[in-house]
C-alpha cells in the first residue's frame, strides 16, 4: 500500500559541520562532534532512505523504485530516484567546487547524473557568505591563475544571504557555501564533485587537500554571477515558486490552516516551522520542524492540517519532480 513516506535521516559527520541539527531542528544527535549533512531523501547505491513508519516501514527507497518507479516518481525513465534532498550545517566554509552536467557525467566510469542544485537558506549568521558563480569578465585563464596563486576568492561572486533566500546553482557553476549557514538543498542525485580550491587549508599532516583542477575547469561554465532566485506567484496563493528547472520545481509554501498537495505528481515536503498533520487514515506521526515526507505520484491530492506553534506560522518547502511534458 502506497502512503506518504517518512524516512530516517542519514547523517554525515564532516569537519566543517556543527551541532545545529540539534539546536535548530530539534534532532537527537547520537555522537559528539560536528554533523555536516542530514540526507533526508536519497537513493544512491548503499546510501538508502529507509521508510520509518506505516505499512512500508523498513523498505528502502531504492527497493520501492525497483518495484514500481512510475508509482513513486510519475515518470517512467529513472531506475533510481532522481533527486537527493538534504540539510547542511556549515559551521566552517566549504571548498570551492563545480559539478558536471548530464552529458559530462554520463561519460564517466561508471556513468552518473550531472548535478544541478538549489539552496534555501534556513538560517544565516551575520556576514555569512555564499559564493555563487564568477565575477563578470572572469574566463578560464583568470580562474586558473586565481586558483594556482591561492587567491580564488578574488574571482568569485559573493552574496551575503539572509534566511529565506534561495540560490539556483546549475551544473557548471563554481560555488561554495560559507560558514554560519544552515541550508536546505535539493539536487540531482549525483556524487560527482570537482574541488577547485580549499582556501589554502592543510590537514594534520601539513598537506593540502587534493584538487581536481583540470576536470573542474573543463566542467565550468563561465557565465558570470548567480543572483538570488525571485519568488514567483503560482495559481495557489500560498505557494511561491523559487526555482523551475527540468530536474525539479522548488516552492515556498506558507499555508494558513489546511493545504492540499497537487496529487498525480511526486512531491517532497519539508517543514521549516509549525506542524503538519496527515489524514487520520494514514496513521502517520505529525511532522514538525526539520521533518520531511515524500508523496508518491500515485497518491491523489492529500489535504494536510497545517498548525501554528507559538508565534511560528506554518512554513513548508515543496519539491516536485516535473513530468516530461511540463518542462
Amino acid at each position: 500500500m502506497i502512503t506518504p513516506l517518512i524516512f530516517s535521516p542519514i547523517y554525515r559527520q564532516y569537519l566543517w559541520g556543527g551541532r545545529r541539527f540539534q539546536s535548530l531542528l530539534g534532532r537527537e544527535l547520537e555522537h559528539p562532534g560536528p554533523y555536516a549533512e542530514s540526507w533526508e531523501i536519497v537513493d544512491r547505491g548503499d546510501d538508502q532512505s529507509i521508510v520509518r513508519y506505516g505499512p512500508l516501514a523498513g523498505r528502502t527507497l531504492g527497493g520501492l523504485m525497483q518495484d514500481d518507479p512510475f508509482s513513486i516518481t510519475g515518470i517512467s525513465a529513472p531506475s533510481t530516484f532522481p533527486l537527493l534532498f538534504k540539510f547542511l550545517d556549515a559551521h566552517k566554509v566549504l571548498s570551492v567546487q563545480v559539478h558536471p552536467d548530464d552529458e559530462q557525467a554520463s561519460k564517466r566510469t561508471p556513468p552518473d547524473r550531472g548535478k544541478t542544485e538549489a539552496w534555501y537558506v534556513v538560517e544565516a549568521e551575520p556576514r555569512s557568505k555564499i559564493y555563487a558563480g564568477l565575477r563578470d569578465g572572469i574566463d578560464k585563464i583568470a580562474l586558473q591563475h586565481a586558483i594556482t596563486s591561492g587567491k580564488c576568492e578574488d574571482v568569485l561572486h559573493v552574496i551575503e544571504p539572509k534566511a529565506g533566500d534561495c540560490i539556483f546553482i546549475p551544473a557548471g557553476t563554481v560555488h561554495a557555501i560559507g560558514s554560519g549557514l544552515v541550508i536546505a538543498e535539493i539536487q540531482q542525485s549525483s556524487d560527482v564533485t570537482f574541488r577547485l580550491f580549499d582556501w589554502n587549508r592543510i590537514d594534520k599532516h601539513n598537506k593540502p587537500r587534493a584538487l581536481h583542477l583540470n576536470e573542474g575547469l573543463a566542467a565550468t561554465r563561465f557565465t558570470g554571477p548567480v543572483t538570488l532566485a525571485k519568488k514567483e506567484l503560482t495559481t495557489d496563493p500560498v505557494v511561491h515558486r523559487l526555482v523551475k528547472s527540468s530536474y525539479f520545481y522548488f516552492d515556498d509554501v506558507r499555508p494558513s490552516s489546511t493545504w492540499s498537495t497537487d496529487g498525480n505528481c511526486c512531491e517532497i515536503i519539508a517543514v521549516l516551522s509549525g506542524e503538519v498533520q496527515f489524514p487520520s487514515e494514514w496513521n502517520l506521526p505529525t511532522l514538525t520542524r526539520g521533518d520531511c515526507a515524500l508523496f508518491p505520484a500515485s497518491l491523489q491530492s492529500q489535504s494536510l492540517s497545517c498548525l501554528s506553534i507559538g508565534q511560528e506560522n506554518p512554513h513548508l518547502l515543496r519539491i516536485t519532480v516535473p513530468r516530461p511534458n511540463e518542462t
